[in-house]
């Protein structure tokens, strides 16, 4: 509709009037198709809104009972799988065989110095010399063997100085021999009659004792004993010979 214009008003200003006119209508119609539009999208919204509650409602997965484990995600390739616990593997013990590569004493190892007690059995004399067994005694709480050759010397004074060479090793080594607590070994330890040798060269000393090491060990002991070595070490012959132990019988 066309508005009349009061009387007293010019041209321009009725055209301004009609200007305004249609420029108002315009804009309440563009308002009314905003909110028409966002009427829809609020309604759509509320409509995807109404559906996805009634999905998880309805069709959504069924709690899992009480202590049963939650399944995990769907594979790519459509498959779920369900987290298992495995067992743990029950550890192995360690066996190690007795006595094979060890050095030490405990668990049948070689024997020490301070696992045995030494000592000189009866003596048996002729043709120029005297026989006698060393006797190695397991002292200790444990298993252990003994190897091979002790090293005997003489010794003498309060310094215990070796007289003369050390013992000559007779023969082959022999087979290791274990000992529990309170059995034995023996090396045979020959002494030559050093009165038989020139005594200008022999140079007779008084001993007091034999300094011991067994086989593979760096600690001595010593045995007590009397008796004459030749302090030469360069005498022809051997004034002490000592053989590989063996089981004590």
């Amino acid at each position: 509709m066309w508005k009349i214009l009061p009387a007293g008003r010019n041209w321009g200003d009725r055209r301004a009037s009609v200007f305004m006119y249609q420029l108002t209508r315009e804009s309440n119609a563009i308002m009314r198709n905003n909110l028409t539009g966002a009427g829809l999208i609020f309604s759509g919204i509320a409509t995807v809104l109404a559906l996805s509650a009634c999905d998880a409602g309805g069709a959504g997965p069924a709690a899992s009972p009480t202590g049963a484990l939650p399944e995990a995600p769907t594979a790519a390739g459509g498959e779920s799988h369900q987290a298992v616990a495995e067992p743990s593997e029950t550890a192995k013990p360690s066996v190690k065989p007795a006595g094979t590569g060890s050095t030490g004493s405990a668990g049948g190892g070689l024997c020490k110095a301070a696992d045995v007690r030494l000592s000189l059995g009866d003596g048996d004399t002729g043709a120029g010399r005297t026989t006698r067994p060393l006797i190695i005694t397991n002292t200790s709480g444990h298993l252990c063997g003994v190897q091979g050759f002790p090293g005997v010397s003489y010794v003498a004074g309060e310094d215990n100085h070796q007289v003369g060479a050390a013992a000559f090793r007779a023969g082959a080594k022999g087979e290791i021999v274990r000992l529990n607590h309170g059995e034995s070994a023996a090396s045979v330890v020959v002494f030559a009659n050093v009165a038989n040798y020139d005594a200008g060269i022999c140079k007779p000393t008084s001993v007091t004792a034999l300094r011991v090491y067994l086989p593979q060990d760096t600690a001595s002991t010593l045995v007590k004993m009397s008796g004459t070595g030749c302090a030469n070490d360069k005498v022809a012959g051997d004034q002490l010979t000592v053989n590989t132990v063996h089981k004590a019988g």
